[in-house]
């Protein structure tokens, strides 16, 4: 259990003379982000930026996992032994420290050699440099849980090519590293036989200058080889079909594509879609398509009353269900309410866009941010 491991313990620090490195280290768990990490995370990050003597942070995973995702089972488990707000307090912190990575003031290189899932996402792919590998497995499954795309996806899934966004954050596809990079999920590709030398050459650099790291970082990476299989060579398809108004249109027009062509990732896309939450995949579209819009304030912003009403449960249970089946009980076989698609109405989907009536809760409140690069001022 998460709290038999102490805040240190759950996430290592390293120190060379300009570098910090942290590793999470919850190898069993697959690194899932418990509080006591969350808030390590955000104390550390909030020290470095004003400790002159820090130029560069790296973020990595031990095991076979860079970071699996927020630990959302204790999350259900704290909710059903009492009170939501617990969890929104978990949110609360997981969603600043993903809105102080957006905007850091230092570059942060995350080396994502095994699973990115979730939350594992939100603390990497906001940050400056991503570093994927031949080992990396990258995918927002929140649907399949009852939840949607968090952490901030809304910002950055929308940014990424087309309607690609629309794809992995909908299906829950599994993306391997060479995917990633050619979407922009990750900023390099570096064989996991280089990482070693990679870091080697990172812990000596006095810097902060982006074009200097990006450049140390060039020295490991290649272009690594897209598979036959891949999704990505179909952004035409996806496109067409993801760019669709409505859930049911995006699903009717994936169907229509399968008639005429057999390709693995489409029918595989058609069964995501008809295994995930409806009320999911409705409310992950319309957070997607708002997100094209906003900074990445506004996205965890909206994207914090959403979790909320989805912990709540007053227009769905459907996450306590997707826990149940899928992480819990393990029958893989969730009981959705609403069933279908067409039960799920638009005023249903306003729901969660909305403020919450609970005299307890408030807005997330983002921390004040100065002095950013014009990297991070271009988030805003």
């Amino acid at each position: 259990m998460a709290s038999a491991q102490s805040q240190e313990d759950q996430v290592l620090e390293e120190e060379t003379s300009f570098v910090r490195i942290l590793t999470l280290n919850r190898p069993r768990q697959l690194n899932a982000l418990s509080a006591q990490m969350i808030s390590r995370l955000l104390e550390l990050f909030q020290r470095y930026e004003t400790d002159s003597n820090v130029k560069l942070l790296i973020l990595k995973g031990k095991g076979r996992a860079f970071c699996a995702g927020g630990d959302v089972a204790a999350v259900v488990r704290g909710i059903n032994e009492g009170d939501w707000i617990s969890g929104a307090k978990f949110f609360s912190k997981e969603f600043i420290l993903n809105y102080l990575m957006a905007t850091y003031t230092k570059p942060q290189v995350s080396i994502l050699n095994g699973i990115v899932m979730g939350g594992g996402a939100g603390v990497s792919i906001h940050g400056r440099f991503r570093v994927a590998t031949e080992n990396s497995v990258f995918a927002m499954p929140e649907t399949a849980l009852g939840l949607f795309p968090d952490i901030g996806a809304s910002y950055f899934l929308s940014r990424l090519p087309g309607f690609f966004g629309e794809y992995v954050g909908l299906t829950g596809a599994r993306l391997d590293g060479a995917e990633m990079r050619a979407c922009g999920l990750a900023t390099h590709f570096v064989p996991s036989s280089r990482l070693a030398l990679l870091e080697e050459a990172l812990y000596k650099v006095n810097s902060s200058d982006p074009a200097v790291i990006s450049a140390v970082i060039d020295k490991f990476s290649l272009e690594p080889y897209l598979k036959d299989h891949s999704a990505y060579h179909w952004m035409d398809v996806i496109d067409k079909c993801f760019s669709r108004r409505t859930v049911e249109e995006i699903l009717s027009a994936l169907e229509s594509e399968s008639t005429n062509r057999a390709d693995a990732w489409i029918s595989d896309a058609i069964q995501s879609l008809k295994k995930a939450s409806p009320t999911s995949l409705k409310i992950s579209l319309r957070s997607i398509r708002e997100g094209r819009l906003q900074g990445v304030g506004q996205c965890l912003i909206r994207e914090y009353r959403m979790v909320c009403h989805v912990m709540m449960g007053e227009v769905s249970k459907d996450f306590f269900e997707g826990c149940r089946a899928i992480l819990l009980d393990k029958d893989k076989n969730p009981k959705w309410k609403p069933s279908k698609l067409e039960l799920v109405n638009d005023n249903m989907v306003d729901q969660y866009f909305s403020k919450i009536n609970d005299d307890r809760w408030e807005d997330i409140k983002l921390p004040a941010r100065s002095n950013l690069p014009a990297t991070a001022i271009a988030k805003l």
